[in-house]
Formats: structure tokens, sequence, C-alpha cells
């Protein structure tokens, strides 16, 4: 059965205060729902999407061909998210490009568009947003939150900003903070964007023109590290584009060279650099345990939602050892945990992909929340081994 995907936006009037001490008022959230609403409304799953993703989480639009979601794999009839079960609400983040309000919005203060002006937004801010969603759809608790990567830190954050809204938390090749190494990615990514002379200090917009030299080289460093060397080496190895070396330092001579070209060609058609600038800053700045010196087993204190953990074996950008933290951290407060270790050849990109062994975990762990009583107590303790499987 093909699922049929409607767009919908939902305004808010409101001010929402956010952590930078700046507000943003008269913005829309752009999202999509799946499945149908219980009459209890125990049954709705928030899905948060990671950096270049959006609220077009499952299905197609009528009519256009090779419209799937990005995670299409992961939620459908009958897919290990099921909609006959599951009321699954895709939300688009404030700052996005793809329907909610962000950067190349009208901002109703100024009649303007913000352009470089649109406030900085942390991962706290857009739980905020998105919990703001649910009030207006009448949901007051969510039988789960689940992301991958960027979308997983959301979850994480949701178990600590709203503690009473959610019985489960899916918290998919991702980190309590990210690494100096990631923060050095980030920043070289967002240096490609601000030097390219079509920036305009971030007014791009008002001269007409796009930076695409920096898109295109901050999507070519970040593609790289989401795939595994194993991966690399299996699709592209030393292959020559045109079978001979042609003795040039500047046009391409490598399949590797090619294809990165390639991302970063499509990428730069399409996503905008302000909103890679906003996006790579709240992963920068997500840290929980920064509040509680570095201490994530304190941090994660509030959280009262059970957890499955998913990591992936080549994922050196948000690896293994990440997740694990976080196990023992959930562990250390007596948190209903699960945990999977999935060895996957396809680095952090595993979390988007068909594995049959990812898919039976997450199957298996949404059956046991769709045979659980709609509210629940505190959760019961269940204290596994840090690296269990489910």
């Amino acid at each position: 059965m093909t699922l049929i995907a409607h767009p919908q936006a939902m305004q808010f009037d409101a001010p929402l205060p956010l952590q930078s001490g700046a507000q943003i008022r008269g913005y829309s959230l752009a999202y999509e729902t799946y499945g149908t609403l219980n009459a209890d409304r125990s049954n709705a799953v928030l899905i948060c999407h990671a950096l270049n993703a959006s609220h077009h989480v499952a299905g197609v639009y009528p009519g256009q061909e090779r419209s799937e979601g990005w995670w299409d794999t992961m939620i459908g009839p009958g897919k290990p998210v099921d909609t006959d079960r599951f009321f699954v609400i895709g939300v688009n983040n404030l700052g996005s490009c793809f329907g909610s309000t962000g950067p190349m919005h009208v901002n109703p203060d100024t009649g303007r568009v913000y352009g470089a002006d649109f406030p900085v937004v942390t991962v706290e801010d857009w739980v905020n947003a998105q919990a703001r969603l649910l009030d207006g759809l009448g949901i007051e608790q969510l039988a789960a939150v689940m992301g991958g990567s960027l979308g997983g830190m959301q979850a994480l954050s949701w178990t600590l900003q709203y503690p009473q809204r959610l019985r489960h938390a899916v918290v998919v090749a991702s980190a309590p903070n990210l690494t100096a190494e990631n923060i050095a990615f980030n920043e070289v990514a967002r240096r490609a964007i601000v030097t390219d002379p079509d920036f305009h200090g971030g007014n791009f917009y008002e001269h007409g023109v796009v930076p695409k030299r920096g898109l295109r080289i901050a999507r070519m460093v970040g593609h790289i590290t989401y795939l595994s060397d194993d991966v690399m080496n299996e699709k592209f190895g030393r292959q020559l584009r045109n079978g001979l070396l042609a003795y040039t330092t500047q046009d391409i001579e490598f399949q590797i060279e090619s294809y990165l070209r390639y991302q970063g060609d499509k990428f730069s058609d399409y996503f905008d650099a302000n909103t890679y600038l906003l996006i790579t800053r709240a992963l920068d700045y997500f840290d929980p345990a920064i509040r509680t010196e570095g201490n994530l087993t304190k941090a994660l204190a509030a959280a009262r939602a059970k957890f499955l953990l998913v990591s992936f074996t080549t994922d050196w950008r948000f690896s293994p050892g990440r997740s694990r933290e976080m196990v023992k951290a959930l562990l250390d407060n007596h948190r209903d945990v699960s945990y999977a270790e999935i060895d996957a050849p396809h680095g952090h990109d595993a979390f988007l992909l068909e594995d049959p062994q990812y898919l039976a975990v997450v199957r298996a762990y949404f059956e046991r929340i769709a045979s659980e009583p709609a509210m629940t107590d505190a959760p019961v303790v269940r204290d596994l081994p840090a690296g269990a499987v489910l």
C-alpha cells in the first residue's frame, strides 16, 4: 500500500522565547502526519529530522515520481514504525528551508527578509516549538519521539525538557554532544559558505545570487564524513573517470571526485546557505551536560522515558562509543534502556538505509510500545549491561 503524504502548516502568533535571549513571532511550522490518531490520543510518534531533511518523512506526494520521504524505509503501513498502529508526525524545524519559517522568509517586525538577521536557534528551541505544534494538535503525551543524528539529539532533549510528555525515546546514530573533530568539520563547511563572494554577509537574497560555491564545498566535506572508508573504497576505489591519468591539478580525475562534485552541485540547488549555518551551529551548541559540569549522568537524571538507542559499527562521526556514553548515564539513573549496535558497513548514513537487522530492532521495539498501556507511571527499571542488544 502506497502512503500518500500531504504537507500541512501551523501558524503561531505568540512569541517563542529562544535560548539566546531573542524571540521569534509570527512563525509557521511545516509538518505532515501519517496514520490515524486514536480515541485517547495516545499513539502519536514524533519524528525529528537531521541536518538536510524535512517534515516529509514518509510516503509520496500525489503525481510526483521519486518523492519518497527521507525515512520511507522505516515508516509506513506494515513498516517498523507502523502507521496502521501509530499516528506519526514529521515536523520541519524553525530556520529550515523546507517550509517552516526560516532566513528566506519575511520578518514580521521589519517587513524585510530575515537573511542574516534570523535568530540563532538551538535544539532546545526546536523542541519547544515542536511542543507548541503538539498543543495545536491536541496531543498531551507522545508514545515516542524518534530521530537519527541531529534528530536523535532532539529526541534526547525531549526527555529532559518535557519528561512527562513522552513514554519512549528512540535515539539513533546520535551523541550527547559533538566532539571537537565534529565541530571542526562544521566550521570548515561554514567558512566555505561565508567566504563565498556571493554570500554577502548572509543577505545574498537582496543581490539575487546564491553562494553555490560555498554550499558545494560544505556538502562535499559533510558527505565525506557520512560515509565509511570501506563503502567509499567499494563504490569508487581508485577508479579513474576516463580510464587514464590526465596529469591535471584542476579537472576531475577520480570517480570519487566526480561523485562528490555531483553531490555538491545537487545540494547547492535546493539548500539555503543561512539554514546550513544555523543548523550546524545548533549541532555545535547541543550539550545537556554543560549545566552539570560535564556530568552526563546528572544531566540525564530528569529523563523518565524508556529508551532505545541504536548505533552503527562503521559510523565514525557519531561512533558507538557516544551511544554507550548515553546508555551508561541512563542506566546510572535506573532508566529502562535497550541498546543495539548494528554491524553495518555504511557509516553514519546507515541510519537512513534498509538494513534488515536495524529495521528488525526498531520493529520489535515499536511492537513493544504498541502492546503497552497508553498511560504509564514511572518507567519500570530494567538494568541492562552497557552494550546489551534488544
